[in-house]
């Protein structure tokens, strides 16, 4: 029977796919139930017009539309390269708010927009940023990612970005909770272990997440980092994490996505249908499998976790806003091309300080 375009409520599990189109494996994959979005990576991208094509092919699967996603941070982590404008690392908005806060904030602000705009005028719905993690000067999977050590200022630039990101139709999605920043340990190769303390991660690391909660965050992406202090397990498997902090203290409301399932910082929970139940039960919304298809479809045919209704609510809010401006449009756009001013600008800065080396594409793929 074919299902491509039926009404089909969004699945659990975000998978990826191979190439620059679907193949009629993947199409099958992708009507799975269970599935709920796609990740989309370096690989699947050639030109503006091309990922355009397959975020559209993806969208005509189902009724409600997949979510479609991507690592679009800017600096060592962005996906979409040529076509698209060149963002800087966050750490440029960081050492600018040493000279000038206010146009720090302005040009955060307006690398969202940027950001955000580019990508839902192909299709993209939402992108896993900002990075709130604090720039402790350890962890070299952050490193430059993350817009300074102060929580202020990583609040105030992440909340920045956030409106940006908004203003062009376009969810956030904040990571990686509760900081990934302060542990030398990549979670993509090793099990890192943060000693710290509750408090001390309150009334530092914590603090940013906060912040974006209290003004309306729309999702989070927990770390695969243990804090033995708080939990034996990894924060994205925590149940003390997820809900007695994240959702009872806290008051978040928004989706929790695990973030990939397949790193080794995962490893901890068991294999990866453990890792999937570990992570629903422990309060994540959506878990990721990424770079292995065929763990992505064991998890598809054994996973026995259906979605609470609050589940399938807050991921609809993640879909991007209907009907955004095209790329000719935006071009067109005074908002639009007045940010591409201002973000030349920063990248020249950039430069200069060395920061963006689009050869090192540390990240899920």
């Amino acid at each position: 029977m074919n299902l491509v375009g039926a009404h089909l409520p969004l699945g659990p599990v975000m998978a990826d796919v191979a190439g620059l189109e679907l193949t009629p494996m993947e199409r099958q994959r992708l009507l799975h139930p269970c599935v709920g979005g796609v990740i989309l990576f370096k690989r699947n991208y050639a030109s503006p017009a091309q990922v355009e094509a397959l975020i559209r092919e993806i969208h005509a699967l189902r009724s409600p539309h997949l979510l479609v996603g991507v690592d679009h941070e800017g600096g060592r982590v962005q996906r979409f390269r040529e076509g698209f404008t060149a963002i800087p690392p966050m750490r440029i908005l960081g050492e600018m708010w040493g000279i000038q806060p206010q146009r720090a904030k302005r040009l955060a602000r307006d690398t969202g927009y940027v950001i955000g705009a580019e990508l839902r005028a192909v299709g993209v719905d939402f992108t896993f940023a900002p990075v709130l993690d604090l720039d402790w000067g350890e962890s070299g999977v952050i490193g430059d990612r993350a817009f300074h050590k102060s929580p202020q200022v990583v609040a105030e630039l992440g909340h920045a970005l956030m409106l940006g990101l908004a203003e062009a139709g376009m969810n956030a999605v904040a990571k990686h909770f509760p900081g990934h920043g302060y542990v030398r340990a990549d979670s993509h190769k090793d099990v890192p272990v943060d000693e710290r303390s509750l408090t001390d991660l309150e009334f530092a690391d914590l603090m940013p997440f906060r912040h974006l909660i209290d003004l309306g965050l729309a999702a989070i992406m927990p770390a695969h980092v243990i804090y033995p202090k708080i939990d034996a397990l990894p924060a994205g498997f925590s149940r003390r994490w997820l809900w007695e902090v994240l959702r009872a203290r806290f008051g978040f409301e928004g989706v929790i996505f695990s973030d990939d399932l397949t790193m080794e910082g995962a490893s901890v929970a068991g294999d990866i249908v453990a890792r999937a139940e570990a992570a629903l039960s422990a309060g994540c919304d959506m878990v990721l499998v990424c770079n292995r298809p065929d763990l992505a479809d064991q998890v598809l045919a054994q996973l026995k976790h259906p979605l609470p209704p609050v589940s399938l609510i807050r991921l609809a809010r993640m879909h991007g806003r209907p009907h955004p401006p095209s790329r000719t449009d935006l071009l067109g756009s005074p908002r639009f091309t007045a940010c591409l001013r201002h973000l030349a600008g920063l990248g020249q800065v950039d430069a200069e300080l060395g920061l963006n080396d689009p050869t090192n594409t540390c990240g899920k793929g």
